[in-house]
């Protein structure tokens, strides 16, 4: 009798933790709302086909309430799907680096205007800090760019700030251009690509576990052998997405 009254007082509590676990947890309408947010421009809304938004959300596992740093958002293509995904009670911080702050402050801060749940932070890229304890770091197709000389970024130190800046259990989301295997960062300058296996070795070395891979944006018709910027294969290059998290 007690162990069915003890089963019985479970399934109760369980039933009335549904609805909050529900809201709680990321959905498929959540983010495909965040995709139809109105307030995306219409260049930006063009490129959903080849960026695949929807799919991004999901993979980082995106929730209400989370408090998510853009690193060098640009334009803010993943700031707006994330001030949209989540929601009020959280936050997205448009990181500008100071080095290149004077050209992109200006896009953050029209970020900043269109969403109360963003805010622009400028800092350099291995001494960031944030206000509070972060859900997700997520970097777009910049990483690469990090190792290139003239940018100054000690990126061991980047990435350790990173591991600081999270939570216990917090993700580290990174998309980047493929380089060829064996090509580590001899092809970040040149051809604005870095190997996965290189990023991951690197990321890992600060502490993160890594996590899980997406093949959304991979291209096997890329060979990898041009910059990313050439007509021939730009917004169609073969793209890595990692996952790491950081330890509880």
């Amino acid at each position: 009798m007690k162990s069915r009254l003890l089963a019985a007082a479970v399934s109760v509590l369980l039933l009335a933790a549904a609805p909050a676990l529900a809201q709680s947890a990321p959905s498929a309408d959540a983010y495909r709302a965040a995709v139809a947010d109105p307030l995306r421009p219409a260049d930006e809304v063009a490129r959903d086909p080849l960026r695949h938004p929807a799919e991004m959300l999901a993979f980082a596992g995106v929730r209400p309430g989370w408090r998510i740093a853009d690193i060098r958002p640009g334009a803010g293509y993943f700031s707006r799907l994330f001030a949209r995904a989540v929601g009020g009670e959280g936050h997205v911080y448009a990181f500008v680096p100071n080095r290149t702050a004077e050209r992109e402050n200006p896009r953050a801060d029209a970020l900043v205007a269109a969403y109360p749940n963003l805010s622009r932070v400028n800092g350099d890229l291995d001494a960031m800090s944030f206000d509070a304890p972060l859900d997700m770091v997520f970097m777009s197709q910049e990483y690469h760019d990090f190792h290139i000389p003239r940018f100054g970024v000690n990126v061991a130190k980047m990435n350790a700030d990173i591991f600081k800046a999270l939570k216990p259990g917090g993700v580290y989301v990174v998309i980047d251009h493929q380089a060829a295997p064996g090509a580590g960062i001899t092809a970040v300058e040149t051809l604005h690509r870095i190997e996965g296996a290189q990023l991951r070795k690197e990321v890992e070395a600060a502490g993160f576990v890594f996590e899980a891979e997406s093949l959304a944006v991979a291209n096997p018709a890329d060979d990898h052998s041009l910059n990313v910027f050439d007509e021939a294969i730009r917004g169609k290059t073969d793209q890595f997405v990692y996952r790491f998290r950081k330890p509880r």
